[in-house]
């Protein structure tokens, strides 16, 4: 099996990109609307703002969880005993928000917001009847004017050799929310767990977009679209020495959206937090 890449403007895209979505619960499309540009520039900027002393004084607030996260208190995956090899910045429109930074990142975060919209309206233009009948709403409805959708700047720092033993950029796991975004990122190793139990790398040509199904989804369609396992690899060769920004867009509903008859999208993500120590 291998993950295919979708022309966004084909004729046909909306049908194959919902099937690689139930096939691997991952979709990549190339020719998306999303600005290449604003995307080069946001991790050119975010890379030099992570080298500097500036991130410090943007350190996270428990209370609201937005601003930056030092590798200190980086993730945890669930199951999992060692940190993950990275720091992130989480911005929310209402948040903090470096002011050289503001303009391009909320431009961006408009921008995926939009495409998410528009993908999820393809989700559910192509469920089967039975499947759609489980949408409590309309599936784009679900994160129109959301205050909860979180975009990450992840950065990924070289590799030194002292990393702790078993750690890797991100271990397996999968995303609580419906539907993440990510535009390629500027190195490769992400990796996404097949039916058989082998990881197949997902395209990194940059340009393309990465979306790929969470939790969330896999519970609103009673199982029928996966969240599959997902981890970023640590590098190899001269690619040890280089950092990795990545901006994924966690698609979450507002808080009171159904889910399912077990959980609305607030009880659903707070029962997630509460596993993970983050709540």
């Amino acid at each position: 099996m291998k993950l295919e890449t979708i022309d966004y403007r084909a004729p046909d895209s909306a049908a194959k990109f919902v099937e690689s979505l139930r096939e691997t619960g991952f979709g990549v499309l190339s020719n998306h609307p999303i600005d290449k540009a604003l995307v080069e520039n946001i991790y050119q900027e975010w890379h030099a703002f992570f080298q500097s002393e500036a991130k410090h004084d943007f350190l996270f607030k428990p209370e609201t969880q937005d601003g930056f996260f030092p590798a200190s208190v980086s993730e945890t995956a669930k199951g999992n005993t060692v940190k993950d090899i990275k720091e992130y910045f989480h911005i929310y429109p209402w948040g903090r928000i470096p002011d050289s930074l503001r303009e391009n990142i909320l431009t961006y975060y408009a921008q995926a917001n939009a495409l998410a919209s528009e993908l999820l309206g393809w989700v559910e233009a192509h469920s089967p009847a039975e499947v759609a009948a489980r949408f409590s709403m309309a599936l784009p409805d679900m994160i129109k004017d959301s205050q909860q959708t979180l975009l990450r700047v992840l950065h990924y720092p070289p590799m030194t050799g002292d990393e702790e033993l078993g750690a890797i950029r991100a271990a397996a796991h999968e995303d609580i929310n419906l539907l993440t975004v990510l535009p390629a990122a500027n190195e490769p190793g992400l990796q996404v767990k097949a039916k058989d139990g082998t990881w197949l790398d997902v395209p990194s040509d940059f340009g393309s977009i990465i979306i790929n199904i969470g939790d969330m989804l896999q519970e609103a369609s009673g199982g029928y679209f996966p969240s599959t396992s997902h981890r970023v690899i640590n590098p190899e060769g001269t690619d040890k020495t280089k950092s990795r920004i990545s901006l994924p867009l966690f698609l979450h509903p507002n808080p009171s959206v159904v889910l399912s008859e077990r959980y609305t999208a607030d009880s659903y993500l707070k029962e997630r937090l509460r596993e993970l120590g983050v709540i």
